[in-house]
C-alpha cells in the first residue's frame, strides 16, 4: 500500500513538472473544454467568434427552438447555457490579456 501512495504522489509532481500544473486543474480545464465545444456545436459557432456572432447565433436558434414555435423550454435553457458558457470563455480571454 505504502508504494502504490508513492507512485502515485511521485505521479502528481511529475505532471506539476512537466505541465505547470496540478493532474486536477488539467481535468477541469478538458472538462470545460468539452463543454464549449458541445456550446460552439449548439450554436453553430467556430472557436474564433466573437462576443456579436455568438449572440446572434443564439438568436436564431431560439427562433428555432421557442416553445412557441414547437420546441420545449429545455431547448431554450440549453441554448441560453450555450451562449453564457462562451460569452464567460470570451470574458476570461479578455481579462488575460
Amino acid at each position: 500500500m505504502g508504494k502504490l501512495i508513492t507512485l502515485l504522489v511521485l505521479g502528481v509532481v511529475v505532471c506539476r513538472v512537466l505541465t505547470g500544473q496540478w493532474p486536477w486543474d488539467l481535468w477541469r480545464q478538458s472538462e470545460r473544454a468539452q463543454d464549449e465545444a458541445q456550446a460552439r456545436a449548439l450554436l453553430g459557432v467556430g472557436r474564433d467568434a466573437g462576443r456579436d456572432a455568438i449572440i446572434e447565433a443564439h438568436r436564431n436558434l431560439l427562433v428555432r427552438v421557442h416553445p412557441d414555435r414547437g420546441g420545449s423550454v429545455e431547448e431554450v435553457h440549453a441554448a441560453a447555457r450555450a451562449r453564457d458558457l462562451l460569452l464567460a470563455r470570451l470574458d476570461r480571454i479578455g481579462a488575460r490579456r
